[in-house]
């Protein structure tokens, strides 16, 4: 599937994502584990935002400018509703440049959708746009081994991809950062999140 049809297929179900019986803390402890890791807490982002908000809430109430960006354009009319005062961007991510860098970016249960050729750069361009000591947290699958699939779990189509562990790890390393977490967090459920932080470069003196 291209990211367009992902959209589509997230279009069909954004109200799930929307209600109010969402749990809404998916995923929220290991945002606050990750922002522990942040030096300077000024602009965020969240890439495949989607509608509930619980993630832009979490950023605004630890001080950041927080931004979204989602595929969905009806994903993206619920968080704007939600969040009227918010920056919100409609676009791929594998096409979309970054405006500026990001102190922490958030890509939680998003980049897994893309083209399994677009893992290596989008992961790349993640880091790129981080600020000296900024931190990414993403999630991905707990393979091995690259992998690629379709399925129907969520009713629309869906499609996902990873790079697996030994290339992820291999990846961050070369895009010069460092994972500072990585964990099975739904085991026995192969879900894997991990966090990265760009290294701030020093002057010899």
């Amino acid at each position: 599937m291209k990211p367009q049809q992902v959209a589509e297929s997230y279009d069909q179900i954004a109200d799930v994502w929307n209600a109010d019986s969402f749990n809404r803390e998916n995923g929220i402890k290991q945002h606050e584990r990750a922002i522990t890791f942040v030096k300077q807490k000024f602009s965020a982002l969240d890439i495949g935002c989607g509608a509930s908000g619980r993630i832009i809430d979490l950023l605004v109430s630890h001080g950041f400018e927080a931004e979204g960006l989602d595929i969905s354009e009806k994903m993206l009319d619920f968080a704007r509703n939600r969040h009227p005062n918010q920056t919100f961007y409609h676009a791929d991510i594998c096409e979309w440049q970054f405006p500026r860098q990001y102190d922490f970016i958030s890509a939680w249960d998003s980049i897994w959708h893309l083209p399994l050729s677009q893992q290596q750069p989008v992961l790349t361009k993640l880091i790129d746009a981080l600020t000296p000591g900024g931190v990414l947290i993403f999630t991905t699958g707990a393979m091995d081994q690259p992998s690629e699939k379709n399925d129907k779990a969520m009713g629309p189509p869906m499609y996902y991809s990873v790079l697996g562990i030994p290339e992820t790890l291999r990846l961050i390393d070369k895009a010069g950062a460092v994972c500072r977490h990585l964990e099975y967090d739904q085991y026995p459920e192969l879900h894997l999140y991990l966090i990265v932080q760009k290294i701030a470069k020093t002057t010899d003196q």
